[in-house]
């Protein structure tokens, strides 16, 4: 029911509603690295428009610039129009997310870095999306914190800045530093920020404007499950598969395998063949040789550095190896 003096109120000619003033809009800057992951980028700036369309207000206003400046492409090919130059100092943010994919460890632009230090010195809030994490760490932005990025950088991340927390997570907002593993994962990293800033009946609006019927928390884990991965159940062949992707370093033996799958070495032998089509050392050489491969693609690191990061003995085995595969590949 109303009250009187609402009754009232509304009674009395010429009586109008207090007019609400809009927040000041939030301004967000976006630097595009060349190749670019589009999806990442697209999932970041497609819910600060769709606030904007649903609140029917102004909330959020972006730029983006990119080195060089001038039009980038992204990893597929289309190509984004920057309006903005890398180092204005007049360009003013709140946030600035980087994104960036590829190989970002080979990506180096002084001017860039240099530019990124000062945006955060005059308070702006610092991100990085997919590979830009990687940009954030090489601008000195990053000592001290934690972050994420996307896995298929993390192990060139790792031994590259091993005094830098790093976790599989979607994203980090720690203070004035925000990290996003990329991928989808930037949609529900804006959606947070969208709670944060306007209430959760807005982020939960964009959600559902995009059919995204669950925001997932910043802590949710970037990768499928090794059950959904490998499409098996069995728990002794789950037990020894996680083992091998947390020790490729210092590969375990067929016997410490078995004893963390709880089943004997036969058994597991067994196991991997009937459930995967493939036997344990071979699925265990391949993980490795696979990481070596990303290291080599996504790190600076030297080809001894890379073989002991894989566990193999010198740069000569592991050349040795992945020639021999390459032979085997051929036959098949």
């Amino acid at each position: 029911m109303s009250s009187p003096s609402q009754d009232a109120a509304r009674s009395k000619p010429g009586r109008k509603a207090p007019r609400v003033e809009p927040p000041a809009p939030i301004k967000v800057g976006f630097i595009l690295v060349p190749d670019f992951p589009l999806m990442a980028y697209t999932a970041a700036v497609e819910p600060l428009r769709a606030a904007n369309t649903l609140s029917g207000y102004k909330l959020y206003e972006w730029w983006h610039a990119a080195p060089g400046g001038g039009a980038v492409r992204a990893s597929s090919g289309v190509a984004v129009l920057t309006e903005v130059e890398v180092g204005s100092a007049a360009q003013r943010a709140d946030r600035i997310f980087v994104c960036a994919g590829g190989n970002p460890a080979a990506f180096d632009d002084p001017d860039l870095f240099a530019w990124l230090r000062d945006l955060a010195r005059r308070g702006a809030t610092i991100g990085g999306i997919s590979g830009g994490p990687y940009l954030l760490a090489r601008a000195g932005l990053l000592a001290g914190r934690r972050c994420t990025l996307h896995w298929e950088h993390v192990p060139a991340f790792e031994e590259r800045y091993p005094e830098i927390d790093v976790v599989r997570s979607l994203f980090e907002i720690q203070g004035d530093r925000v990290t996003c593993s990329g991928g989808i994962a930037a949609l529900d990293l804006m959606l947070n920020l969208i709670e944060r800033d306007h209430g959760p009946g807005l982020a939960a609006g964009v959600s559902d404007w995009f059919l995204h019927n669950q925001i997932r928390e910043g802590l949710s884990p970037q990768r499928m499950d090794l059950r959904q991965r490998f499409g098996v159940r069995d728990p002794r062949l789950l037990r020894a598969l996680a083992a091998m992707e947390g020790h490729l370093d210092a590969p375990l033996s067929r016997a410490a395998l078995a004893d963390l799958a709880r089943v004997s070495v036969r058994q597991l032998e067994r196991l991997f063949r009937d459930l995967l089509g493939r036997g344990l050392h071979r699925h265990y050489l391949d993980l490795r040789l696979n990481r070596a491969q990303q290291l080599r693609r996504e790190s600076a690191l030297s080809a001894s550095e890379i073989a002991a990061a894989t566990g193999f003995a010198s740069a000569d085995e592991l050349s040795r190896v992945e020639r021999r595969r390459r032979r085997q590949a051929a036959t098949h």
